[in-house]
């Protein structure tokens, strides 16, 4: 029994520090490749989102899936990684502080609404635009997103952050 808790914990440090490796290294990478869901609105005012940014300000456990099968293991891996949180921060126009797909440096983003109800996460510009991640839920204590362009989207997958603290 100790040898497979020993072992699980060393596999969740290590899914932790390739994660933080692979976002560090990518900041020099630039993609090319044509978004997979179009900008929902190019033209008009921005649809506020209905998640706000200081619901999301905090510290996250973090994993990822692919299958969705695997969605409750990895949120119990993200859970496990609280130790090491990623740390969404306020940003100081009213956004949060997050990575973006490949960069190594996080940045002040914006949450998004869009006319479809769906809710983004990214640099100013229109919802669902090849930069954004899309909310695909949140319920306070789990976040899903997952990277509107097909390439981060395949390389990143579903991102889970499962909130380290309880709200203040």
């Amino acid at each position: 029994m100790v040898r497979s808790r020993s072992a699980r914990g060393v596999a969740n440090l290590g899914m932790a520090s390739a994660l933080t490796i692979f976002l560090g290294a990518c900041g020099s990478m630039s993609l090319t490749s044509s978004p997979t869901v179009a900008p929902e609105s190019g033209v008009g005012p921005e649809m506020p989102a209905t998640i706000r940014a200081d619901e999301l300000v905090g510290r996250w456990g973090l994993a990822s899936y692919q299958n969705p099968n695997d969605r409750a293991r990895t949120e119990a891996a993200a859970r496990a990684q609280c130790k090491q949180p990623y740390v969404i921060a306020a940003g100081t126009s009213g956004g949060v502080v997050m990575h973006l797909a490949d960069q190594a440096t996080p940045q002040e983003l914006r949450l998004k609404g869009s006319s479809s109800g769906k809710n983004y996460i990214g640099p100013p510009g229109p919802a669902g635009g090849e930069q954004d991640r899309e909310i695909v839920s949140f319920d306070g204590r789990v976040l899903v997103t997952r990277f509107t362009e097909k390439d981060a989207a395949t390389r990143y997958g579903n991102m889970v952050y499962v909130r380290c603290a309880p709200r203040a």
